[in-house]
């Protein structure tokens, strides 16, 4: 396994798909990495040189990943919620947040189901 920027990206795949193992990077970005780099797209990890190596760990040096884009994600959710705006209420609610109905959906969001019993009725 080749070790860019604290994760271990499989050698037997291509670039392309080995380097969209890294949080925040996909597919789009992993071209234009391996492009700067001058690495073809096709070559499989294993055949990198020692120099593409490098010149990939360098660019993959000058963005966000990994740990510093989640605290990035956790501040701006963090500031939406301190800010009380309507997208920070439902995720302090846990609630989806881009307008999706939640009548019959939305389990991944809500959680297990709870179930509310009905009052009893009263017997005389």
């Amino acid at each position: 396994m080749a070790r860019i920027s604290g994760i271990d990206i499989p050698k037997e795949k291509r670039g392309v798909v080995s380097l969209t193992y890294i949080y925040g990077i996909g597919n789009s970005r992993a071209k234009m990495i391996l492009d700067s780099a001058n690495v073809s797209p096709d070559k499989k990890v294993s055949e990198w040189s020692d120099d593409d190596t490098t010149k990939v760990r360098s660019a993959v040096s000058q963005l966000v990943i990994e740990g510093e884009l989640r605290a990035e994600n956790q501040i701006n959710i963090k500031r939406l919620m301190d800010i009380g705006s309507y997208r920070g209420i439902r995720h302090r609610l846990g609630l989806p947040l881009r307008g999706q109905k939640t009548k019959n959906n939305s389990r991944t969001r809500k959680g297990k189901r709870k179930t509310v019993a009905n009052k009893k009725k009263v017997t005389k």
